[in-house]
C-alpha cells in the first residue's frame, strides 16, 4: 500500500482482546468478529487497491448499541471506522488497524412510508433500490440512483452525498433528506431535521450529509419519495466526435430544457457495455448521450423534438428513441453496467471522480487522451454530462510492478486538472483516502483548517473515520489557539478575556 495512514497505537493493540469482550457484552452472540478470516471481507471498501484488516468489527442492530458502542470508545480512547454496504470508491470506509469498525448492515428496515407527506422513514443499512421498491406499487420513488443502487446503502449514500443518473433534474442525497438520527462519539443521540420540508435553526442536516463518517453515525434516515412521472422516454444520440456531443449537452441546458437525466459514454465505454448487456448501442460513434425526458406525455414530445433539433445541429449521427419503458430501461442498463462492463477489459481499473464545467469537457477529455499516453494506460470515460461529474475509469494490472503507482499518478493528474478548469475533486464518491492529498490542491490551509474545527465541535477527541479527508490533521487544541503575527494578535484594541 503506498498510501500513508495513521500509526497504529501499540497500546490500543495491546487491549484487544479487552476491547472485544467490552464489545461482546453491549453486542452478545455473533455481533462481534475478531477471527483474522472473517475480519478479511470487511480490509478494504469498493476502493480495492488500498487494504487493511480491521482490528475487530461490530455489527450493532440497535440505535442504543451504537449509542453504547461509541460512548465506550470515547472513553477509552479508542478510534472508530463506520461502514455501510461497502460499495464507497473513494475508501472512505478503508479499516485501521487500531480500529473498531462499526458495520451498520443489520440495520435493514423500512420504518414508515407516508405518502400524504411524500417520505419514508428507513435504517441506513437499507439498500437505495430498496426504498424505490417499498412505495412503487403506489406509484412512488426514491430519486437518487447511484449505478450501485442494488447494493449501495441510504447510510452511505449520506456519507458520501451520493447522485446517479437522475440528480441533474431531481438532485442529489442532500435535496432528498429530510432528516436524520445521529449518534455522536461521545454516544449523545441527535435528531436533526425530520418531516418537516425546512427545519428551524443551522443546517447542521446539511453539514451531516457528505460528512464521510467523520461527525456521527446514522441510524435512521426521512427521505422524500416522488410520485412516478406520467411518462418517461429515453433517446440514444451518438456523434462522431466528443466535442460535438459535449456542445450538445450545453446547448440542451442553454435551451432551458432540464432531462430527468443526461449521460455521456466515449468510445471505449461504449464498446464495453454493449458486448456486455447487448442494448443496441452504436458502435461507430466517438460519444454517445443517453438523455431521458419525464412529464405528461405531450411535454416529453415536445421536449424529444426540441432535443433532437439541437442533436442534429451538432453533427449527431445516431438519434433513437425508446417505444417502451422496457426499452428505456435496457438503454439505461448498458450505462449502469458500465463499471464492471470495463472490468471485463482490465484485470483492475481505478474508477475516478471529479467535476468540471459542462463547457471545459473537450478540454479535459483531450488532457486525459495526452495521460493516457504518457502513463500507457487505456482509459473508459463515463459522466453524468447535465452536471460535469466525470467518472474516468483509468484501466491497470495490479499483477505489473509499478502499475498501481501509474494509475493513481494518472488519477491525480486528472483530479488536477478537474480542479485547475474551474471544477471540484468530487461530485459524489467523496474524497476519503483516495483524494485526501489533493486537498491542498484545492482548499488552502486555512480553509481545510476551517473545515477541521468543524470536525472537532462534533469530535473532539478525533476518533471518528481518522486518516480520512484532511492530508494533515491538527489536534483540536492546536485549532483553538490564537494566531499572532509579528507579536501582534489581530484587532488588539478589543479586550479580552
Amino acid at each position: 500500500m503506498s498510501l500513508i495512514m495513521p500509526e497504529p497505537d501499540a497500546g490500543v493493540l495491546a487491549r484487544r482482546a479487552d476491547i472485544v469482550r467490552a464489545l461482546r457484552a453491549i453486542v452478545p452472540g455473533e455481533g462481534v468478529i475478531d477471527d483474522p478470516d472473517a475480519l478479511r471481507p470487511y480490509e478494504s471498501d469498493g476502493l480495492t487497491a488500498y487494504r487493511q484488516p480491521p482490528m475487530v468489527v461490530v455489527l450493532p442492530e440497535t440505535t442504543a448499541q451504537v449509542s453504547a458502542i461509541l460512548a465506550w470508545c470515547h472513553a477509552e480512547g479508542v478510534k472508530v471506522v463506520p461502514r455501510g454496504s461497502g460499495t464507497s470508491l473513494s475508501g472512505g470506509a478503508l479499516p485501521l488497524a487500531d480500529a473498531v469498525l462499526v458495520g451498520m448492515a443489520k440495520f435493514s428496515r423500512v420504518l414508515d412510508v407516508d405518502y400524504d407527506d411524500r417520505l419514508a422513514v428507513v435504517q441506513p443499512g437499507v439498500t437505495n433500490l430498496a426504498v424505490t421498491r417499498a412505495v412503487e406499487d403506489r406509484g412512488f420513488y426514491y430519486a437518487p440512483d447511484p449505478s450501485s443502487q442494488i447494493a449501495c446503502s441510504i447510510g452511505g449514500n449520506v456519507a458520501e452525498n451520493s447522485g446517479g443518473v437522475h440528480c441533474l433534474k431531481y438532485g442529489l442525497t442532500t435535496n432528498n433528506v429530510l432528516g436524520v438520527e445521529i449518534v455522536l462519539m461521545d454516544g449523545e443521540v441527535v435528531r436533526l431535521g425530520g418531516r418537516q420540508l425546512d427545519p428551524a435553526g443551522l443546517d447542521l442536516l446539511g453539514v451531516v450529509v457528505g460528512s464521510e463518517g467523520l461527525l456521527g453515525i446514522v441510524t435512521e434516515v426521512t427521505v422524500r419519495i416522488l410520485p412516478r412521472p406520467e411518462g418517461a422516454r429515453a433517446m440514444l444520440i451518438g456523434f462522431p466526435t466528443v466535442e460535438g456531443a459535449g456542445q450538445c449537452v450545453a446547448d440542451v441546458i442553454a435551451a432551458g430544457i432540464i432531462p430527468a437525466g443526461m449521460e455521456m459514454m466515449d468510445k471505449p465505454a461504449i464498446h464495453a457495455a454493449e458486448a456486455f448487456v447487448q442494448v443496441g448501442y452504436p458502435l461507430d460513434v466517438e460519444a454517445l448521450l443517453i438523455v431521458e425526458l419525464d412529464g405528461v406525455g405531450a411535454e416529453c414530445d415536445h421536449l424529444i423534438d426540441k432535443v433532437s433539433e439541437i442533436a442534429r445541429a451538432n453533427g449527431s449521427t445516431t438519434l433513437r428513441q425508446s417505444m417502451d419503458d422496457a426499452e428505456r430501461m435496457g438503454f439505461w442498463a448498458g450505462r449502469k453496467a458500465a463499471f464492471p462492463a470495463v472490468g471485463r477489459l482490465s484485470p483492475d481499473y481505478y474508477c475516478m471522480d471529479g467535476t468540471i464545467p459542462r463547457r471545459r469537457l473537450p478540454e479535459v477529455l483531450e488532457t486525459m487522451r495526452e495521460l493516457s499516453e504518457r502513463y500507457g494506460l487505456g482509459v473508459a470515460n463515463v459522466f453524468h454530462a447535465g452536471d460535469g461529474n466525470l467518472h474516468p475509469l483509468i484501466m491497470y494490472d495490479a499483477n505489473i510492478p509499478g502499475q498501481l503507482d501509474r494509475a493513481e499518478a494518472f488519477g491525480d493528474d486528472i483530479l488536477r486538472k478537474c480542479v485547475a478548469v474551474g471544477g471540484v475533486l468530487t461530485g459524489e464518491h467523496g474524497v476519503g483516502v483516495e483524494k485526501r492529498d489533493l486537498m491542498p490542491e484545492m482548499f488552502s490551509d486555512t480553509d481545510l483548517k476551517q473545515q477541521q474545527r468543524l470536525k472537532c465541535a462534533f469530535d473532539p477527541k478525533l476518533l471518528l473515520n481518522p486518516g480520512k479527508v484532511f492530508p494533515t490533521l491538527h489536534r483540536c487544541a492546536e485549532l483553538g489557539r490564537m494566531h499572532v503575527h509579528h507579536g501582534e494578535t489581530a484587532f488588539p484594541d478589543l479586550p479580552r478575556f
